[in-house]
């Protein structure tokens, strides 16, 4: 792997950095919502966390150089691509029920969120990440 593609330190420390950020982020999210707390818990649980540690260890290999951190990192960020937008649309829909204080301000971040994932999973997609390089 050619570690001097354009953007590939930047986005690999990116990575590390925001999904270290990222757990207390979502414990916080998940346990101080009390409109869907449920759904935020068992969401928080099964899918966001384990994303967040996925990422970290695909961010981990990046760093290192390692191949399959591209691949792993593929996997984080759909794995965070199949969260944030059904989340986003949920709790936007929410908005006209009524149900929640602010579900505007939390489903914005959401779609934010997914936009940013499927921008870095282009990114990580590109050819020029699985060629050549260390194991």
């Amino acid at each position: 792997m050619d570690a001097a593609v354009r953007g590939y330190w930047v986005m690999a420390w990116f990575g590390l950095l925001a999904n270290v950020a990222a757990l207390p982020i979502i414990g916080w999210v998940a346990f101080t919502d009390q409109a869907l707390q449920t759904a935020n818990i068992s969401l928080a649980f099964s899918l966001a966390w384990p994303a967040a540690i996925v990422g970290i260890v695909a961010s981990a290999g990046l760093l290192a150089e390692r191949r399959w951190g591209v691949i792993v990192a593929i996997v984080a960020l759909s794995m965070a691509l199949a969260g944030s937008l059904p989340y986003g649309i949920v709790r936007l829909v929410l908005h006209a029920t009524d149900l929640v204080l602010d579900p505007q301000a939390l489903g914005g971040f959401s779609l934010v969120m997914f936009v940013l994932n499927l921008l870095a999973l282009l990114y990580w997609c590109r050819p020029v990440h699985r060629q050549g390089g260390r194991l």
